[in-house]
């Protein structure tokens, strides 16, 4: 797991070859093209590739669920770089070898698992910062308050 500001990205770049693509998305993105108005849509999430299924980001808008409403998960075939655009993101994690009960199986199609257990710690997302989230990163996104605009960039591991 990491947590980092946007201007910083350049230290992450060496990670996986497709994170500079990444970054470069999230630098040059319009939002106001790609979220509608927030009176227009209270909910809103759509998918746009990037690289086909090997790098694509998901715009959602949706209301942040507080830490007794966001829920652990975790991905096999994905990185996560979750990005707050705007409201004020947390985001809770705990290492995925120390989840011990799971509430959804992993789903091989949408490349997802959900748990029981609690996060260990939360993480301040505010706009304009992101976190990463590897596959032994169990994540709980949405733990945050008031609507959230994210963009959720998804890097094949391989």
């Amino acid at each position: 797991m990491i947590l980092g500001e946007l201007r910083e990205h350049r230290r992450y770049t060496a990670l996986h070859p497709a994170f500079t693509r990444a970054f470069e998305f999230l630098i040059q993105a319009d939002w106001t093209r790609l979220l509608p108005p927030s009176t227009d849509v209270a909910s809103f999430n759509t998918r746009h590739p990037i690289e086909g299924d090997r790098l694509y980001v998901s715009i959602d808008r949706a209301p942040g669920r507080g830490h007794d409403g966001a829920r652990l998960e975790a991905h096999r075939r994905y990185i996560d770089i979750q990005f707050t655009i705007d409201g004020y993101e947390e985001i809770g994690w705990k290492p995925i070898g120390d989840c011990r009960s799971t509430s959804v199986a992993f789903d091989v199609e949408k490349d997802i698992t959900f748990f029981h257990d609690r996060p260990e710690i939360w993480l301040p997302v505010p706009a304009g910062r992101f976190a990463i989230f590897f596959p032994e990163d169990a994540h709980a996104p949405l733990g945050g308050r008031g609507v959230l605009n994210k963009a959720i960039i998804k890097i094949a591991v391989d």
